[in-house]
This record gives structure tokens, sequence and C-alpha cells, in this order.
């Protein structure tokens, strides 16, 4: 069978291009190496944003009750103290921390807890001592924190409560009461408006730092299920 000079060009392979690749093969890489690109810059955005995303401060509506939650003492005593001034809410509640109460104790040491002090400074800021109530279970996280407020506001017919913490617990404060509560009572999440938390240069402070990492690691925990025991706030 005779060949002829037109089928043998119709049947050779197409000459690679520049550098050995063909063009398939060099569009590939191009592809890739964009995806690679867009992939880099959605982490960097992510990275950037992971302390604003944190932060939540809900609009203010008539409620029931302010509860200042453990934990970064004064600041969380006076913003309750100054939404109680707005007329938040007719009554402020103190969360009780566990302490070293009982060791301190077997050596013959009096301990003054955090909700002592938080009730002191509520009083100073023009709250009246009538209108404070510290709770009467000691808590040792935020999860058994919002049980016992939950508990108690179902029992005294309360409707709204305002929970006041830092300002990168916010997020996960409403993820823990959506998650062991539901919707009622009704939750308004509030932070101080000094909080000196940077959210959107988190990674230039060690503690802005480790605010980000720790609630984000709770986070993960609440939506999870709280497989891991919370430990302390």
């Amino acid at each position: 069978m005779t060949t002829s000079p037109s089928d043998v060009l119709q049947d050779a392979p197409a000459p690679a291009a520049a550098g050995g690749q063909t063009p398939h093969r060099r569009n590939r890489w191009f592809a890739g190496l964009a995806i690679f690109f867009v992939l880099m810059i959605a982490a960097l955005w992510v990275f950037l944003h992971l302390g604003t995303w944190l932060v939540i401060q809900d609009p203010l509506a008539p409620a029931d009750v302010i509860v200042v939650l453990s934990g970064h003492m004064p600041y969380r005593a006076i913003e309750a103290a100054r939404l109680y001034g707005q007329k938040a809410a007719p009554q402020v509640w103190v969360t009780q921390p566990e302490g070293p109460a009982e060791e301190l104790a077997q050596m013959h040491i009096p301990f003054v807890g955090e909700d002592f002090y938080s009730q002191r400074v509520l009083m100073a800021q023009g709250v009246p001592a009538l209108s404070i109530r510290i709770l009467p279970d000691a808590t040792s996280n935020t999860a058994s924190e919002i049980g016992e407020v939950s508990t108690i506001a179902r029992q005294s017919d309360i409707h709204t409560v305002v929970i006041v913490t830092s300002a990168p617990h916010t997020r996960r404060v409403r993820a823990i009461w959506k998650r062991l509560v539901g919707d009622s009572p009704r939750l308004i999440v509030r932070h101080p408006v000094d909080d000196p938390f940077n959210g959107p240069r988190w990674w230039r402070s060690t503690a802005d730092a480790l605010d980000v990492v720790r609630e984000w690691l709770g986070l993960a925990n609440a939506w999870a299920g709280f497989p891991a025991k919370p430990g302390q706030n």
C-alpha cells in the first residue's frame, strides 16, 4: 500500500510547545497556578477576618434582666451598669464563678470571689443594691453559666435576657445559648463599647491572638455538641 506525503503529514504528532510542553499541558499548569493563587487569597482573607467575625453586638430592645458573665472584671460590670442606666432592664444578675474558697478555707484564709467585686462595681456605677442579684450556683464555664441563667429565667417568667460579655466571646455565647436554650427566653448579646479587643488586627497582640484561638476552639466544640467537656471561660 502506497502512503502519500499528505497522509504522513496528517498522522504526524503535533509539535511540542516551547520548552517541550504541549499547549494542553501548559494550559493545565496555568490553571493550577491560578487556582493556587485564588486559594491563597481566600485563605488570607479568612485569616484576616477570624477576629472580626467573632464579635457581635445585638441591637438593644426592652428586656427583663441584664446578666454579667464572669471574667474580664470590671469591664463587663461597667457595661451592664451603663445599660441599666439606659433602662435596658430593671435588674442585673451576676454569675458566680468557681474559686479556691474551699482550699483557702482549710488554711483559714478568707476568699472573696469576683462576683463580690462585680456587685461593688455595679453599685459604684449607680445600680441600686436591690436591683442586683448574685446567682446562687458557682459555675466553671460559659455553658454552665448559660444553663443556670436560662433555668432561673424560665422559673421567673423572664422572656428577654441581655448578656454582657467580652467582644471576642459574644459569638460563642450566642452559639452556646442556641444549642442549650434555643429561642426562649430571647437572647440579646452585648459587649463593652470600649472593649480593648482589636478584631481587625488580632494577630498583633498575644492576648487577642489567644482570645481568637480559644473562641474558635470553643465554637467548634459547641457546634459539635460539646464532645470535649468545656473548661474554664
